[in-house]
C-alpha cells in the first residue's frame, strides 16, 4: 500500500520558491502563477499562445487515450472476471502494464510508465487492424471531427482554455455514458492536432524541427498511429521553447509585479504629468514668494508622480498589493493566492512605498526652503 503524498495545500505551503513550468502546466500552482494565468500571459503579451494549445491539446490527447484503455479493461474485467488470472490471453497482454489507479495522487514514473503502456496498447490495436487502415487514412475535415469529446473541447474554446481545474479527473473518473471514448474519437483527435498546429500552413501553425514534423507527419499520415507518443518529440520541444523563452517573463511580470503593460504604460504618462503639475507649481511658488505653509500643498503632486513613476518602475501597485492582488488583463484583478509568490510581492511593495515617499519628501523639502523672490 502506497504511502499518502503530499497534497497540494501542503505542498504549496513547503514550496519557499517560484514554482516551475512544469508545475505550472501540472496544474498545482495558484494565481497569479497558475495555468490560466500563464496562458493570458501567452496570448497577450508573448503572442504565442498555439504552442501552449499545442501542449495542452496533446495531454488532453493522452488522458483521451488513458481514459479509452481504462474503459477498455475495466469492461473486460466485467465481462471475463477470470482475466486477471489468465494474463496469457492475447486480448489482455496489451493491458497487463496499465493499472485503473485514477484516483491513486500523481506520480511522475508511475505515469510516465503508464503512458508508455497505453501508447504501446494503442499501437498493437493498429498492428492488429491492418484491414482497417483505410478506414483511418480517411481524414476527418477540419472543425467536424464527429465526437462527443471534439464537440465539446470546440465549445470550450469560447473561453481560453476553461479547463484548468483538473479537467483530467472530470474526464476520466466518470461512468456515465456521456463519457464513453470510441477508437474513433482517439484518432479524430490526434487528425485535429496534426491539421491545427503541425502541417505547413495548418490554421495555428506552430514551428517545429523538420525532423520532428516529418515523423510526425509519416506516423499519423503513413502508418495510421494515433497513440500519443507520436507527439512526444514535439511536446518535449515546445515544452523547452516555452521555458527557455517564455516562462522567465511570466514569473518576472507575475512574481515580481501585479501589473499589464497597458497599465504599467498607462502609470509612466499619469506620473510625468503629476510631476510636471508639481514642478510647474513649485517654481511659480517660489517666483511669487509664497509661505512655507502654503507651499506644503506640493506634497499632493509630488506624492501622486512619484508613485505611479515608482509603480511603473517597479511593475507593482503598492496599494493593491497590500490587498493580495495582481492584474491579470487591464483593470481586471484576482486575488493572490501563492504564498511565496504573495510574499515576493509585499516586500517588493514596501520597498516601493518606502521609496515613492522619500522621493516625494525630498522633492517638497527641496521646493519648501528655497528663498522665494519677486518679480
Amino acid at each position: 500500500m502506497s504511502s499518502p503524498s503530499v497534497s497540494v495545500s501542503e505542498e504549496l505551503e513547503q514550496r519557499n520558491r517560484l514554482p516551475t513550468l512544469l508545475e505550472v502546466l501540472g496544474r498545482r500552482t495558484l494565481a497569479p502563477t497558475d495555468l490560466f494565468s500563464f496562458y493570458i500571459y501567452m496570448r497577450d503579451q508573448q503572442r504565442s499562445v498555439d504552442y501552449l494549445d499545442f501542449w495542452l491539446d496533446v495531454s488532453q490527447h493522452m488522458s483521451l487515450c488513458r481514459h479509452y484503455v481504462r474503459e477498455l479493461r475495466r469492461s473486460m474485467l466485467v465481462e471475463t472476471p477470470e482475466l486477471e488470472k489468465a494474463p496469457s490471453k492475447r486480448t489482455s497482454e496489451g493491458l497487463d502494464n496499465f493499472r485503473m489507479d485514477g484516483d491513486s495522487p500523481p506520480n511522475s514514473e508511475k505515469l510516465e510508465s503508464q503512458d508508455q503502456a497505453v501508447s504501446d496498447y494503442l499501437r498493437s490495436q493498429n498492428g492488429n487492424g491492418k484491414n482497417g487502415k483505410a478506414g483511418h487514412n480517411n481524414h476527418s475535415p477540419r472543425g467536424s471531427l464527429g465526437s462527443r469529446h471534439s464537440e465539446i473541447k470546440a465549445a470550450s474554446l469560447e473561453r481560453p482554455r476553461p479547463s484548468f481545474k483538473n479537467s483530467d479527473d472530470t474526464q476520466t473518473n466518470s461512468n456515465s455514458p456521456g463519457h464513453t471514448v470510441a477508437r474513433a474519437d482517439i484518432r479524430a483527435s490526434a487528425e485535429k492536432i496534426l491539421y491545427t498546429f503541425v502541417l505547413p500552413g495548418s490554421e495555428r501553425e506552430i514551428v517545429l524541427p523538420e525532423m520532428i514534423l516529418n515523423r510526425i507527419i509519416h506516423a499519423i499520415e503513413e502508418e495510421g498511429r494515433d497513440d500519443p507518443e507520436v507527439f512526444n518529440d514535439a511536446k518535449e520541444y515546445v515544452f523547452q521553447a516555452m521555458e527557455r523563452d517564455a516562462f522567465p517573463g511570466f514569473l518576472q511580470a507575475k512574481a515580481l509585479g501585479n501589473l499589464v503593460p497597458l497599465s504599467v504604460l498607462l502609470r509612466l504618462g499619469l506620473g510625468l504629468a503629476c510631476l510636471f503639475a508639481g514642478l510647474w507649481g513649485g517654481y511659480y511658488m517660489i517666483l511669487t514668494n509664497k509661505s512655507r505653509a502654503t507651499r506644503c500643498w506640493l506634497i499632493i503632486p509630488y506624492l501622486l508622480g512619484s508613485h505611479l513613476l515608482v509603480a511603473y518602475q517597479y511593475k507593482i501597485d503598492v496599494f493593491m498589493a497590500f490587498f493580495s492582488y495582481s492584474e491579470y488583463t487591464f483593470m481586471n484583478w484576482s486575488k493572490i493566492r501563492e504564498p511565496y509568490v504573495r510574499k515576493l510581492i509585499m516586500k517588493r511593495a514596501l520597498m516601493a512605498f518606502v521609496l515613492f515617499h522619500v522621493i516625494a519628501l525630498l522633492l517638497l523639502v527641496l521646493f519648501i526652503f528655497v528663498p522665494g523672490t519677486n518679480f
